[in-house]
């Protein structure tokens, strides 16, 4: 057979460059450049905005119903200073109020007026909550104070924060939509109900806050594909390096997702990604706040974003056990919701906390990325 120097020349070269080009993909992905943006895991804080029980209200409680109260005794710093300190992921609960008022006088003050104790310091000084909108708060009525108020408001201080940090991992938002009575029903505030018509006016406030290229919305992950879950399955998530800089909107109520689909299938211009069961045309997202950690590790390998929990009413924080957290952390869920993030250690003995290796802000999923890995 007749040797071509030239042909040989050649196709070593190609080799060469090719070889090279596959590196140079290799060491973009463990930069961060070619990682998807459900290849990362973070640290959330659950009820993110509660700035807990007022003093005198609280004493009340611990009288009245001291294991109900346990469950509630934390509180977080601002959302500005959760990020500062390396949270990306948080949670609002939401209360429609679209006439404004619902919300504005609370039940609590009276009762604490009606023990003789002293009255605590008000919760609503310039009447933000007689003006329509959503509102941000826990419980109606009884666990009813915020760091930010109303919605909006809590919604620009993040964009404040994401405009000062222009390539900051994106900040996953998990909104709860309340609309239950609280215990005593006779004692609350009956919630508006959450119609279509109401999750439009949410999208309209989340879209008067930040415009579409700030976020990551369910059309930019489903693309040309059929179905949102379709699109996932593929692993068509935008990459990390796309989505630096911007918000992903999460639903946490799993019962409410067929009212915020209707008129939109597949989510089709919605800013959401409701809490799916995985399958179904809508499912890029879904919670599995008490594990199992297989099952959690499994859906990850799929392509879905999963939110899990490390702890719970306060009771991980009480006895600093870590057992839940550790297994959390290791399933690969790529959000870990925790009362007390490092910056936000638990009071009691063993000073319980959570946080990725080496307090990271930020590592390459454990279960669906490549041994050798970087994010920053």
């Amino acid at each position: 057979m007749s040797r071509n120097p030239g042909k040989i020349f050649a196709l070593v070269t190609a080799i060469l460059l090719c070889g090279s080009l596959l590196a140079a993909a290799g060491r973009a992905q463990n930069s961060g450049g070619a990682l998807r943006l459900n290849q990362i895991q973070v640290i959330g804080t659950h009820n993110s905005y509660h700035a807990g029980i007022a003093p005198h209200a609280a004493k009340l409680w611990q009288e009245k119903n001291p294991q109900g109260f346990n469950g509630l005794d934390y509180s977080h710093r601002s959302l500005t200073a959760q990020f500062d300190s390396g949270v990306r992921q948080i949670e609002l609960d939401v209360f429609a109020d679209s006439k404004g008022g619902r919300y504005a006088h609370p039940n609590g003050p009276l009762l604490v007026a009606a023990a003789h104790l002293p009255p605590d310091p008000p919760f609503d000084p310039d009447g933000v909550m007689l003006k329509p909108g959503f509102k941000v708060m826990h419980i109606q009525d009884l666990d009813y104070r915020s760091t930010c108020q109303p919605f909006v408001a809590c919604l620009e201080e993040v964009r404040r924060w994401s405009l000062a940090h222009l390539h900051h991992i994106p900040i996953f938002i998990l909104v709860e939509t309340k609309q239950g009575k609280a215990h005593p029903p006779d004692q609350t505030t009956v919630p508006e109900p959450f119609t279509a018509a109401t999750f439009d006016a949410l999208d309209a406030e989340i879209r008067g806050v930040f415009p579409p290229r700030e976020l990551v919305t369910p059309d930019d992950v489903r693309g040309h594909y059929k179905t949102l879950n379709e699109a996932v399955l593929a692993g068509n998530w935008p990459t990390l390096a796309s989505a630096r800089g911007k918000i992903v909107f999460l639903m946490d109520q799993r019962p409410v997702g067929p009212i915020y689909r209707e008129g939109h299938p597949s989510l089709r211009g919605r800013v959401l990604f409701t809490n799916a069961v995985p399958g179904e045309p809508d499912a890029a997202f879904t919670e599995c706040n008490d594990g199992p950690a297989n099952k959690i590790t499994e859906l990850v390998k799929q392509g879905y974003l999963v939110r899990t929990r490390t702890d719970a009413d306060t009771k991980e924080a009480r006895t600093d056990d870590t057992g839940r957290r550790d297994a959390m952390i290791a399933s690969g869920a790529q959000m870990l919701s925790t009362d007390y993030p490092s910056s936000e250690p638990a009071r009691w003995a063993g000073h319980y906390s959570v946080s990725l290796p080496g307090n990271a802000v930020v590592r390459c999923d454990p279960v669906n990325t490549p041994a050798g890995c970087e994010v920053h």
